[in-house]
């Protein structure tokens, strides 16, 4: 496909092969091979991602700021100002995404300062996550011309709301576009028998869904549990579903599923398919979710969380990999090969994580002795 902010460029999209076989560390074929699993069984997996990001500019020492200083709203999200100060960037973005197929309707400002979203029609997953690498390539290259940064980091700032990438799901076949649907659910969600199995193997494998979703150090500063300045996080701190509920790691929006747990900087192949292999777990072994929750659960104690019997997910990048290398499932779905690298590169990110001394250290103990 052309590059629209760089003419006379071309983007080309492939899956790599090494000594003529498929390269396993690929995790653009780790994804081909679980969409062939749902083929086999006449099924495709949809999905709708929904990319936040946020736009900086250095300061001249060099410091990371805001591109536009009256972006300063206690409660910003929806902000016509904030919207319509970065207005530059926002159409030059959706001018250089139109031509090359996103159907995009809808822009908006998020819960943080800065802070944006662009939603744009589902697709396959495979072209999914190959939209979305594209959006981060086109985002990222026109914030530079305009001498900012488009920042798809979980969590830039710890008071505000992080950089979420949720998921919406549903699976079709060639007779019915929504096997997930069903009108005639009794809970009033419309869901049908498939979806509480695929909802099921989401949250039987959570924690170590967890280790893809949200990949980094920083993953865990948005995963918390707690509040944010501007009110709630939006982010899912708890392994629960329910219905227009924004504070489980899956909401139902009516007849499909949303994964709220995904932030932007997750590999949207990776992601993809390690929905399908925890998804499909579930309908295989047709596995039932527990009762849908439809508290906040961000106005409840943890004791009363804990005494639902609703688990918490891992909050720190050590925990979901740990949950990661006692959950064999995706080992033997996604193959051991990419699996392991990324236990193994994840927990290197830790260590060093671990020993980086901070300025708030500095700060603390440098005199406090």
């Amino acid at each position: 496909t052309p590059v629209p902010w760089q003419p006379g460029y071309g983007r080309v999209v492939c899956e790599g092969y090494v000594n003529g076989k498929p390269h396993p560390y690929d995790s653009r074929y780790v994804l081909r091979q679980q969409v062939e699993r749902l083929k086999a069984k006449g099924w495709t997996l949809n999905t709708g991602l929904e990319p936040e990001f946020s736009l900086f500019r250095r300061s001249e020492d060099g410091k990371l700021k805001m591109v536009d200083d009256s972006d300063n709203l206690d409660k910003p999200c929806y902000d016509y100002k904030g919207l319509s100060r970065s207005r530059e960037f926002l159409e030059r973005l959706t001018e250089a995404l139109i031509p090359v197929g996103f159907d995009i309707y809808q822009i908006d400002h998020e819960d943080a300062n800065g802070q944006f979203e662009i939603n744009y029609t589902y697709a396959d997953a495979m072209k999914s996550a190959d939209m979305f690498t594209f959006f981060r390539m086109a985002a990222g290259e026109i914030a530079n011309d305009l001498g900012m940064i488009c920042s798809f980091m979980p969590k830039p700032d710890p008071k505000r709301a992080g950089n979420g990438m949720h998921f919406h799901l549903s699976i079709g076949s060639e007779k019915n576009s929504n096997l997930f649907h069903d009108a005639s659910d009794p809970s009033g969600m419309g869901l049908s028998k498939m979806a509480y199995h695929f909802i099921a193997g989401l949250l039987e494998h959570g924690p170590a869904l967890c280790a893809f979703c949200a990949p980094t150090v920083n993953s865990y500063k948005r995963l918390v549990v707690g509040r944010s300045l501007s009110g709630a996080t939006w982010a899912p701190a708890f392994i629960a579903y329910g219905g227009n509920n924004r504070s489980a790691m899956v909401r139902i929006p009516y007849g499909r599923i949303e994964l709220r747990l995904p932030d932007a900087g997750c590999n949207p192949y990776l992601v993809s398919a390690a929905i399908i292999a925890a998804g499909l777990d579930g309908i295989e072994r047709e596995l039932m979710p527990p009762p849908a929750c439809n508290e906040n659960l961000y106005s409840l104690g943890l004791e009363e969380i804990a005494a639902r019997g609703i688990q918490t997910l891992p909050q720190s990048l050590k925990e979901a990999i740990d949950a990661l290398k006692a959950d064999p499932l995706f080992a033997q779905k996604m193959g051991s090969e990419i699996v392991n690298e990324f236990i193994e590169q994840k927990s290197m990110e830790w260590v060093e994580y671990c020993r980086h001394v901070s300025d708030w250290e500095i700060q603390r103990y440098t005199e406090f002795f």
